[in-house]
């Protein structure tokens, strides 16, 4: 039963993927037009499930306004990069997800039996209710937000998907969720593709491990790094087994900087990139900082880079436009 339930949903949304708005926007991209993809789903929908099957389909060059990520259920097909101007294979078992703004077409052959699953997200929607949950892993961050701000920022991610995890399960349930939609089906998705992010974001952990630090002091400031929104002093001093004056002296001797001055820096750091990259309200951003209120990080964005938050805003969007 459970098999039958899950072809008939796949049939499902595969049939729907025909009738989805593929339309080729004109987007403008410093200097040229690029082809973008805006949403194609219902307006009223945040999280949206599709499946691609095999077609021959040669997709143009372009750029989406929303988050996607597709895994591969079965076969295999071909991404050119927009950036680096080369074709990758995206194997069974393995995810392919890029960003808004990000450029590559898709080539799946006509001979090759080929399901994708899809999870597409809506920009604003990803900020406000997804990324909080991801921005302890500083590559990961920076890769959701960079294309933003940066036209040649990393384009995709790509590795393959560990048979331990539970990611292909999650997105079975969803698939027959989505292909079986009640009034509450996207109250039903949300915690479903949060539970499939947080997936992503640990095996995308596995797949890029580096060397812990040799040094103390480089290992401490990459567990605040980790942990940027919450860590204090006391956390520090606990989770490395020192008083918390060692930490202290341990970290102006080697690093230079008192543990408020790096935590200010990493905090500041994703400041400027909520900021230009983001929509969300300063308040949900000093939230996501760990600012207690709006006031705080206001006090501590102005001591940093002597405007307001505000004020960099308008400066960037000048400069954006300029």
């Amino acid at each position: 039963m459970g098999n039958k339930l899950l072809c008939s949903a796949i049939e499902t949304l595969w049939e729907q993927f025909l009738t989805l708005d593929w339309t080729y926007h004109d987007f403008p991209v410093g200097s040229q037009a690029e082809k973008m993809f805006c949403w194609p789903g219902p307006e009223d929908e945040e999280i949206l499930v599709l499946v691609h099957q095999s077609g021959g389909r040669q997709e143009l060059f372009h750029r989406h306004d929303f988050f996607y990520f597709n895994y591969t259920y079965q076969g295999q097909y071909d991404s050119l990069s927009y950036k680096y101007d080369h074709r990758i294979t995206i194997r069974e078992g393995e995810l392919y997800a890029g960003q808004p703004f990000a450029g590559h077409a898709l080539c799946i052959h006509d001979d090759q039996e080929t399901t994708i699953i899809g999870i597409l997200i809506r920009k604003d929607s990803f900020f406000r209710a997804f990324l909080p949950m991801l921005s302890a892993n500083s590559r990961l961050f920076h890769f959701l937000l960079d294309p933003s701000t940066n036209e040649f920022s990393d384009e995709f991610i790509h590795f393959r998907i560990e048979d331990d995890c539970n990611i292909r399960a999650l997105l079975e349930i969803m698939v027959i969720e989505y292909a079986n939609k009640k009034e509450d089906t996207q109250d039903i998705l949300k915690p479903l593709a949060l539970s499939f992010l947080m997936q992503v974001a640990r095996q995308y952990a596995n797949t890029n491990k580096t060397e812990e630090p040799d040094r103390l002091s480089e290992r401490i400031v990459q567990f605040m790094g980790e942990h940027f929104d919450t860590v204090t002093l006391k956390d520090i001093a606990k989770r490395f087994s020192y008083h918390p004056n060692y930490i202290s002296s341990l970290l102006r001797r080697e690093i230079g900087k008192s543990f408020s001055e790096i935590l200010l820096e990493q905090r500041m750091d994703r400041a400027l990139i909520l900021l230009k990259g983001t929509n969300l309200p300063i308040e949900e951003i000093a939230l996501m900082l760990g600012y207690s209120n709006s006031s705080n990080f206001y006090k501590a964005f102005r001591e940093c880079f002597h405007m307001s938050p505000r004020e960099y805003m308008v400066t960037a969007d000048e400069a954006q436009g300029g």
